[in-house]
């Protein structure tokens, strides 16, 4: 089973750039989508029905904002567009596909970067968010949670880690959050790993590897390959012990994020 998943920073501009031709070629499974910025009756192209099953998840607060989508060659079982918090659900940040005692989730973290406001509301996301994420881990069900999550782990997954420690994406609480939840010795040192946790994907299949999914549209960011780890495929344990490999394609450009792919032998 292969499982994509790609922040598109507009669904429509990566489509333009060549996207869904690559994604034919890549012989997914499922792919989860973030930051589609689009409505969906906006995505009449028969492109943007791919591999047979497609579901949509829009931002309501306003147009053309946030938007996440999972396409699958599998028809779920149930899809689910709603955690229970009008604030999160309405900017259209999570989706979650089930087949049998599968979960697939596209998720999209929100960015603080913009000022103190809304990383104040990603902070109130990682709060409400960890109960729940906790309460999958031990329900007996297998997930595999997809997505920009907007925070690097640890050195090994940013490009300037000193320089940047005091901004949104590599501050510590937000390091110490996402990295309490993995089981594996490749955090930051600044929480003990738990015993038994989710398992970041990537680390799975390369350990001691150093690769960016995203970059800054600011300057040569990505000719100099100055990036940030931030988009996971975060993993129960069961599934996880079933990945075969992974690969970070950061060529074509279709985005300022690079498409994450995940192999798992289930």
């Amino acid at each position: 089973m292969r499982i994509v998943s790609f922040n598109a920073n507009g669904i429509r501009s990566a489509a333009n750039k060549g996207f869904f031709g690559w994604l034919e070629a890549q012989q997914a499974d499922v792919v989860c989508l973030q930051e589609t910025k689009a409505q969906e009756d906006q995505l009449s192209d028969p492109c943007f029905r791919p591999l047979g099953h497609c579901v949509y998840r829009d931002a309501i607060t306003k147009k053309g904002y946030s938007g996440v989508a999972i396409y699958s060659r599998r028809e779920p079982d149930e899809v689910r567009t709603s955690l229970g918090w009008a604030p999160f659900d309405d900017e259209g940040r999570y989706i979650e596909a089930r087949y049998g005692n599968l979960s697939v989730v596209s998720f999209y973290i929100p960015s603080g970067s913009s000022g103190e406001l809304r990383q104040g509301f990603k902070f109130e996301v990682m709060d409400w968010l960890r109960p729940i994420l906790d309460e999958w881990l031990a329900s007996g069900r297998e997930y595999v949670l997809c997505g920009d999550w907007n925070i690097v782990r640890a050195k090994n997954d940013i490009r300037n880690w000193s320089s940047n420690q005091k901004n949104s994406g590599c501050l510590p609480p937000e390091r110490a959050w996402l990295n309490s939840m993995i089981a594996d010795g490749h955090g930051d040192g600044l929480v003990e790993p738990p015993a038994r946790g989710w398992k970041d994907s990537f680390r799975v299949a390369k350990p001691d590897a150093v690769e960016y999914t995203w970059w800054s549209n600011r300057g040569a960011a990505r000719a100099n390959n100055v990036g940030w780890r931030i988009d996971y495929q975060l993993a129960t344990p069961g599934i996880a012990e079933s990945i075969t490999g992974c690969a970070v394609a950061r060529e074509p450009r279709f985005s300022d994020h690079a498409p994450y792919v995940v192999d798992y032998d289930a």
